[in-house]
């Protein structure tokens, strides 16, 4: 208790106090260091999968964005498409140079639907390579999660042992710090 009112702690904080003020065994010292460092660790390994969590989301808005150009693109040459079948039909029912405008006409937007074709097959292809991103970050993302909640795990487990003083418990804590610290590269390294 506090002199400015009520103050609850766990009881993991009591013991880390009781050794900071009383000195401790060896043990406990040894325990509170490896959390303190977990904790770090492990508040790293968080701020990198929201890193990459945020990443894979402004992927898939790139995506989006770029899919709507691309839309807008195959409209146009739909669009172009509609023109140049009416040029046809006018080229039919017509004769002389109104007949010779026409056939102008439809190899103008046979020229013109080429070039946005060829547009919104580049930018379909953009909309690929947005969407395999983000997919790629969030595969790297759900392996910082992995790692974080692994740490977090070992991080309660280092509490239990400290707790209960059943040192066979720290196979269960290093166990998990390793797992958590494997699933970690495999964030870092993208794979």
């Amino acid at each position: 208790m506090s002199d400015h009112g009520f103050h609850v702690h766990g009881p993991h904080d009591h013991e880390v106090e009781h050794v900071a003020q009383h000195g401790g065994d060896n043990f406990t010292s040894r325990l509170a260091v490896l959390t303190a460092v977990l904790s770090t660790v492990g508040a790293i390994f968080g701020y990198l999968g929201g890193h990459s969590q945020n990443a894979a989301l402004l992927y898939k808005n790139e995506a989006s964005i770029v899919k709507t150009a691309a839309s807008n693109q195959w409209n146009y040459y739909q669009a172009k498409s509609n023109k140049q079948n009416l040029a046809e039909l006018s080229v039919v029912l017509t004769t002389g140079d109104a007949q010779q405008k026409f056939k102008q006409a439809v190899d103008r937007y046979q020229l013109e639907k080429a070039e946005i074709k060829t547009q919104a097959e580049k930018l379909e292809a953009e909309v690929d390579t947005a969407n395999k991103n983000s997919e790629m970050e969030m595969h790297v993302h759900e392996r910082w999660a992995m790692a974080t909640t692994l740490l977090q795990i070992a991080i309660a487990l280092a509490a239990i042992t400290l707790l209960t003083r059943k040192r066979w418990m720290l196979f269960g804590v290093f166990g998990a710090t390793g797992l958590g610290l494997v699933a970690g590269a495999l964030g870092y390294l993208h794979l």
